[in-house]
């Protein structure tokens, strides 16, 4: 900016960015922003020769971090949470998530849906896709499925995107007393808590379910009674 600029030359463009000086001295150039109360600020140090323009430097950086904003803004947007629901999974639990997933789709994200299947389970399929169309109920006034509900090993998917900012109604968040706010949970960059990235589930529930799963261990017998 102004003396700070090392071209013996610059290309000057106007405030406006429409109009052009030309090719001046930088010292010439330096000399018109400041009769104009005004600073020549180096735009395109690359260029050659670089382009500069006359401006408010108050005024134009603040724009730029406006700009800067918005983009980080609309490059966090966009992205795919997920959610895993077991099926058969407590109401309470089922209402923090469904409150969870409003919460991404409401921040513009999509949200794809994994049901999870566990054990005998997997004789009673019918019920995963039950979950699915309640949960696509909950969800229709936050957003709309794009990928209908579809089996695929143990899990049924599905994903759902955020219908227009002006379209979206949450239907549970007010019906969830004492859970803290999202805007509240503090996490590390590139973890959100209401994610469900791992499973994090007990083994409580496999044990319960799974076919495979251990017979309880043999209790050691009593010892014989003294000889007498």
């Amino acid at each position: 900016m102004n003396e700070r600029i090392r071209a013996p030359k610059v290309r000057v463009v106007e405030e406006d960015g429409t109009h052009q000086l030309g090719i001046l001295q930088t010292s010439q150039a330096i000399r018109i922003a400041k009769e104009r109360g005004l600073d020549l600020v180096e735009v395109a140090p690359n260029a050659d020769p670089p382009v500069c323009k006359i401006v408010n430097y108050g005024k134009y950086k603040y724009i730029q971090e406006k700009h800067k904003k918005e983009a980080h803004k609309h490059h966090k947007a966009g992205k795919v949470k997920e959610m895993k629901f077991r099926i058969g999974i407590d109401p309470h639990d089922y209402l923090i998530k469904i409150m969870h997933a409003e919460d991404f789709l409401a921040e513009g994200h999509k949200v794809r849906i994994q049901l999870q299947f566990r054990g005998r389970q997997m004789a009673h399929q019918e019920l995963g896709h039950q979950l699915a169309q309640k949960i696509k109920a909950d969800l229709l006034t936050m957003g709309s499925v794009d990928q209908e509900p579809k089996m695929a090993g143990r899990n049924i998917n599905m994903q759902i995107s955020p219908l227009p900012g002006q379209q979206r109604h949450r239907k549970f968040k007010t019906h969830l007393k004492g859970v803290t706010e999202h805007q509240d949970i503090k996490h590390q960059e590139g973890h959100d808590p209401r994610e469900d990235k791992h499973d994090q589930e007990d083994h409580h529930d496999d044990e319960h379910h799974d076919d495979n799963h251990a017979a309880p261990a043999p209790q050691p017998a009593a010892p014989p009674p003294p000889a007498s």
